[in-house]
């Protein structure tokens, strides 16, 4: 069975991707654990001076949660998990040198929220990014709500939340959630000189640099947080998110089969 997730050292860089390819990548409990792990990993060696977040393959960077972990959770069990998850974005955003995500495709619900975590972000122009969770009877739960205001406006926020539309990495880029679109062949070149680039600069300074941009907003955003996981949660005490995930997983089970 391979691991869900692999640490690879390139240089000045550590290279974490995500290797569930039969989920798109989707993060199930186990997949954040590595994940945690190999974050921690790359902020404890001082060779490594820039993370690079990514997918397996040509099809998802993470096409989200694994929804399976959410089929017949109660409100209790579903804070617990997304409590969790949070952990994942917490150390992205915590990390004390810069995570750039090179979305080598779709990037859906926490995978989105993972690209809007990240310093940087570098995007195949085949990527696309959202929050789709709406059209599951869900919503965000990893800070979405609150992140994406910040970044497009709130009524643009709005509009991507309540119906779920993906955007295309041409559209993330003039909405400032990609820094830069690039060919699929050329994602990888790109992110490297990317990489290239930043380790060069004194890392002590782009830590203090990191704090000081995320530290405030994190403290600005904390009661919408709260506000964000209570509301995910009890949306778990009606019948409809456990009815849009059997509705999603009976969709895929017949075109895969």
């Amino acid at each position: 069975m391979h691991p869900p997730v692999i640490y690879e050292k390139q240089g000045a860089a550590a290279w974490i991707t995500i290797n569930r390819p039969e989920a798109l990548n989707a993060l199930d409990a186990e997949a954040h654990r590595k994940l945690r792990e190999a974050l921690n990993r790359a902020e404890a060696d001082p060779e490594v001076k820039v993370v690079v977040l990514t997918g397996i393959g040509e099809k998802a960077f993470c096409a989200g949660a694994d929804v399976k972990d959410f089929l017949e959770a109660k409100p209790m069990e579903v804070r617990r998990h997304v409590e969790e998850s949070r952990k994942t974005i917490q150390a992205v955003l915590k990390l004390g040198k810069p995570v750039v995500a090179a979305v080598n495709g779709l990037a859906l619900g926490t995978g989105c929220e993972l690209v809007l975590a990240c310093d940087l972000a570098v995007a195949s122009s085949s990527a696309r990014l959202g929050q789709p969770e709406v059209k599951l009877g869900m919503m965000p739960g990893l800070g979405a709500t609150q992140r994406l205001p910040l970044l497009v406006g709130v009524k643009k926020a709005k509009e991507l939340l309540m119906t779920g539309r993906l955007l295309s990495a041409e559209e993330a880029e003039k909405l400032g959630l990609i820094n830069m679109v690039v060919p699929p062949e050329k994602l990888k070149e790109a992110v490297d000189g990317l990489v290239d680039e930043l380790s060069r600069l004194d890392p002590s300074v782009l830590k203090l640099i990191k704090d000081v941009v995320n530290q405030p907003i994190e403290a600005l955003l904390s009661q919408g947080l709260s506000l964000e996981l209570e509301c995910f949660a009890l949306n778990f005490a009606t019948q409809t998110p456990h009815q849009g995930i059997r509705a999603f997983l009976e969709k895929r089970r017949k075109k895969e089969g």
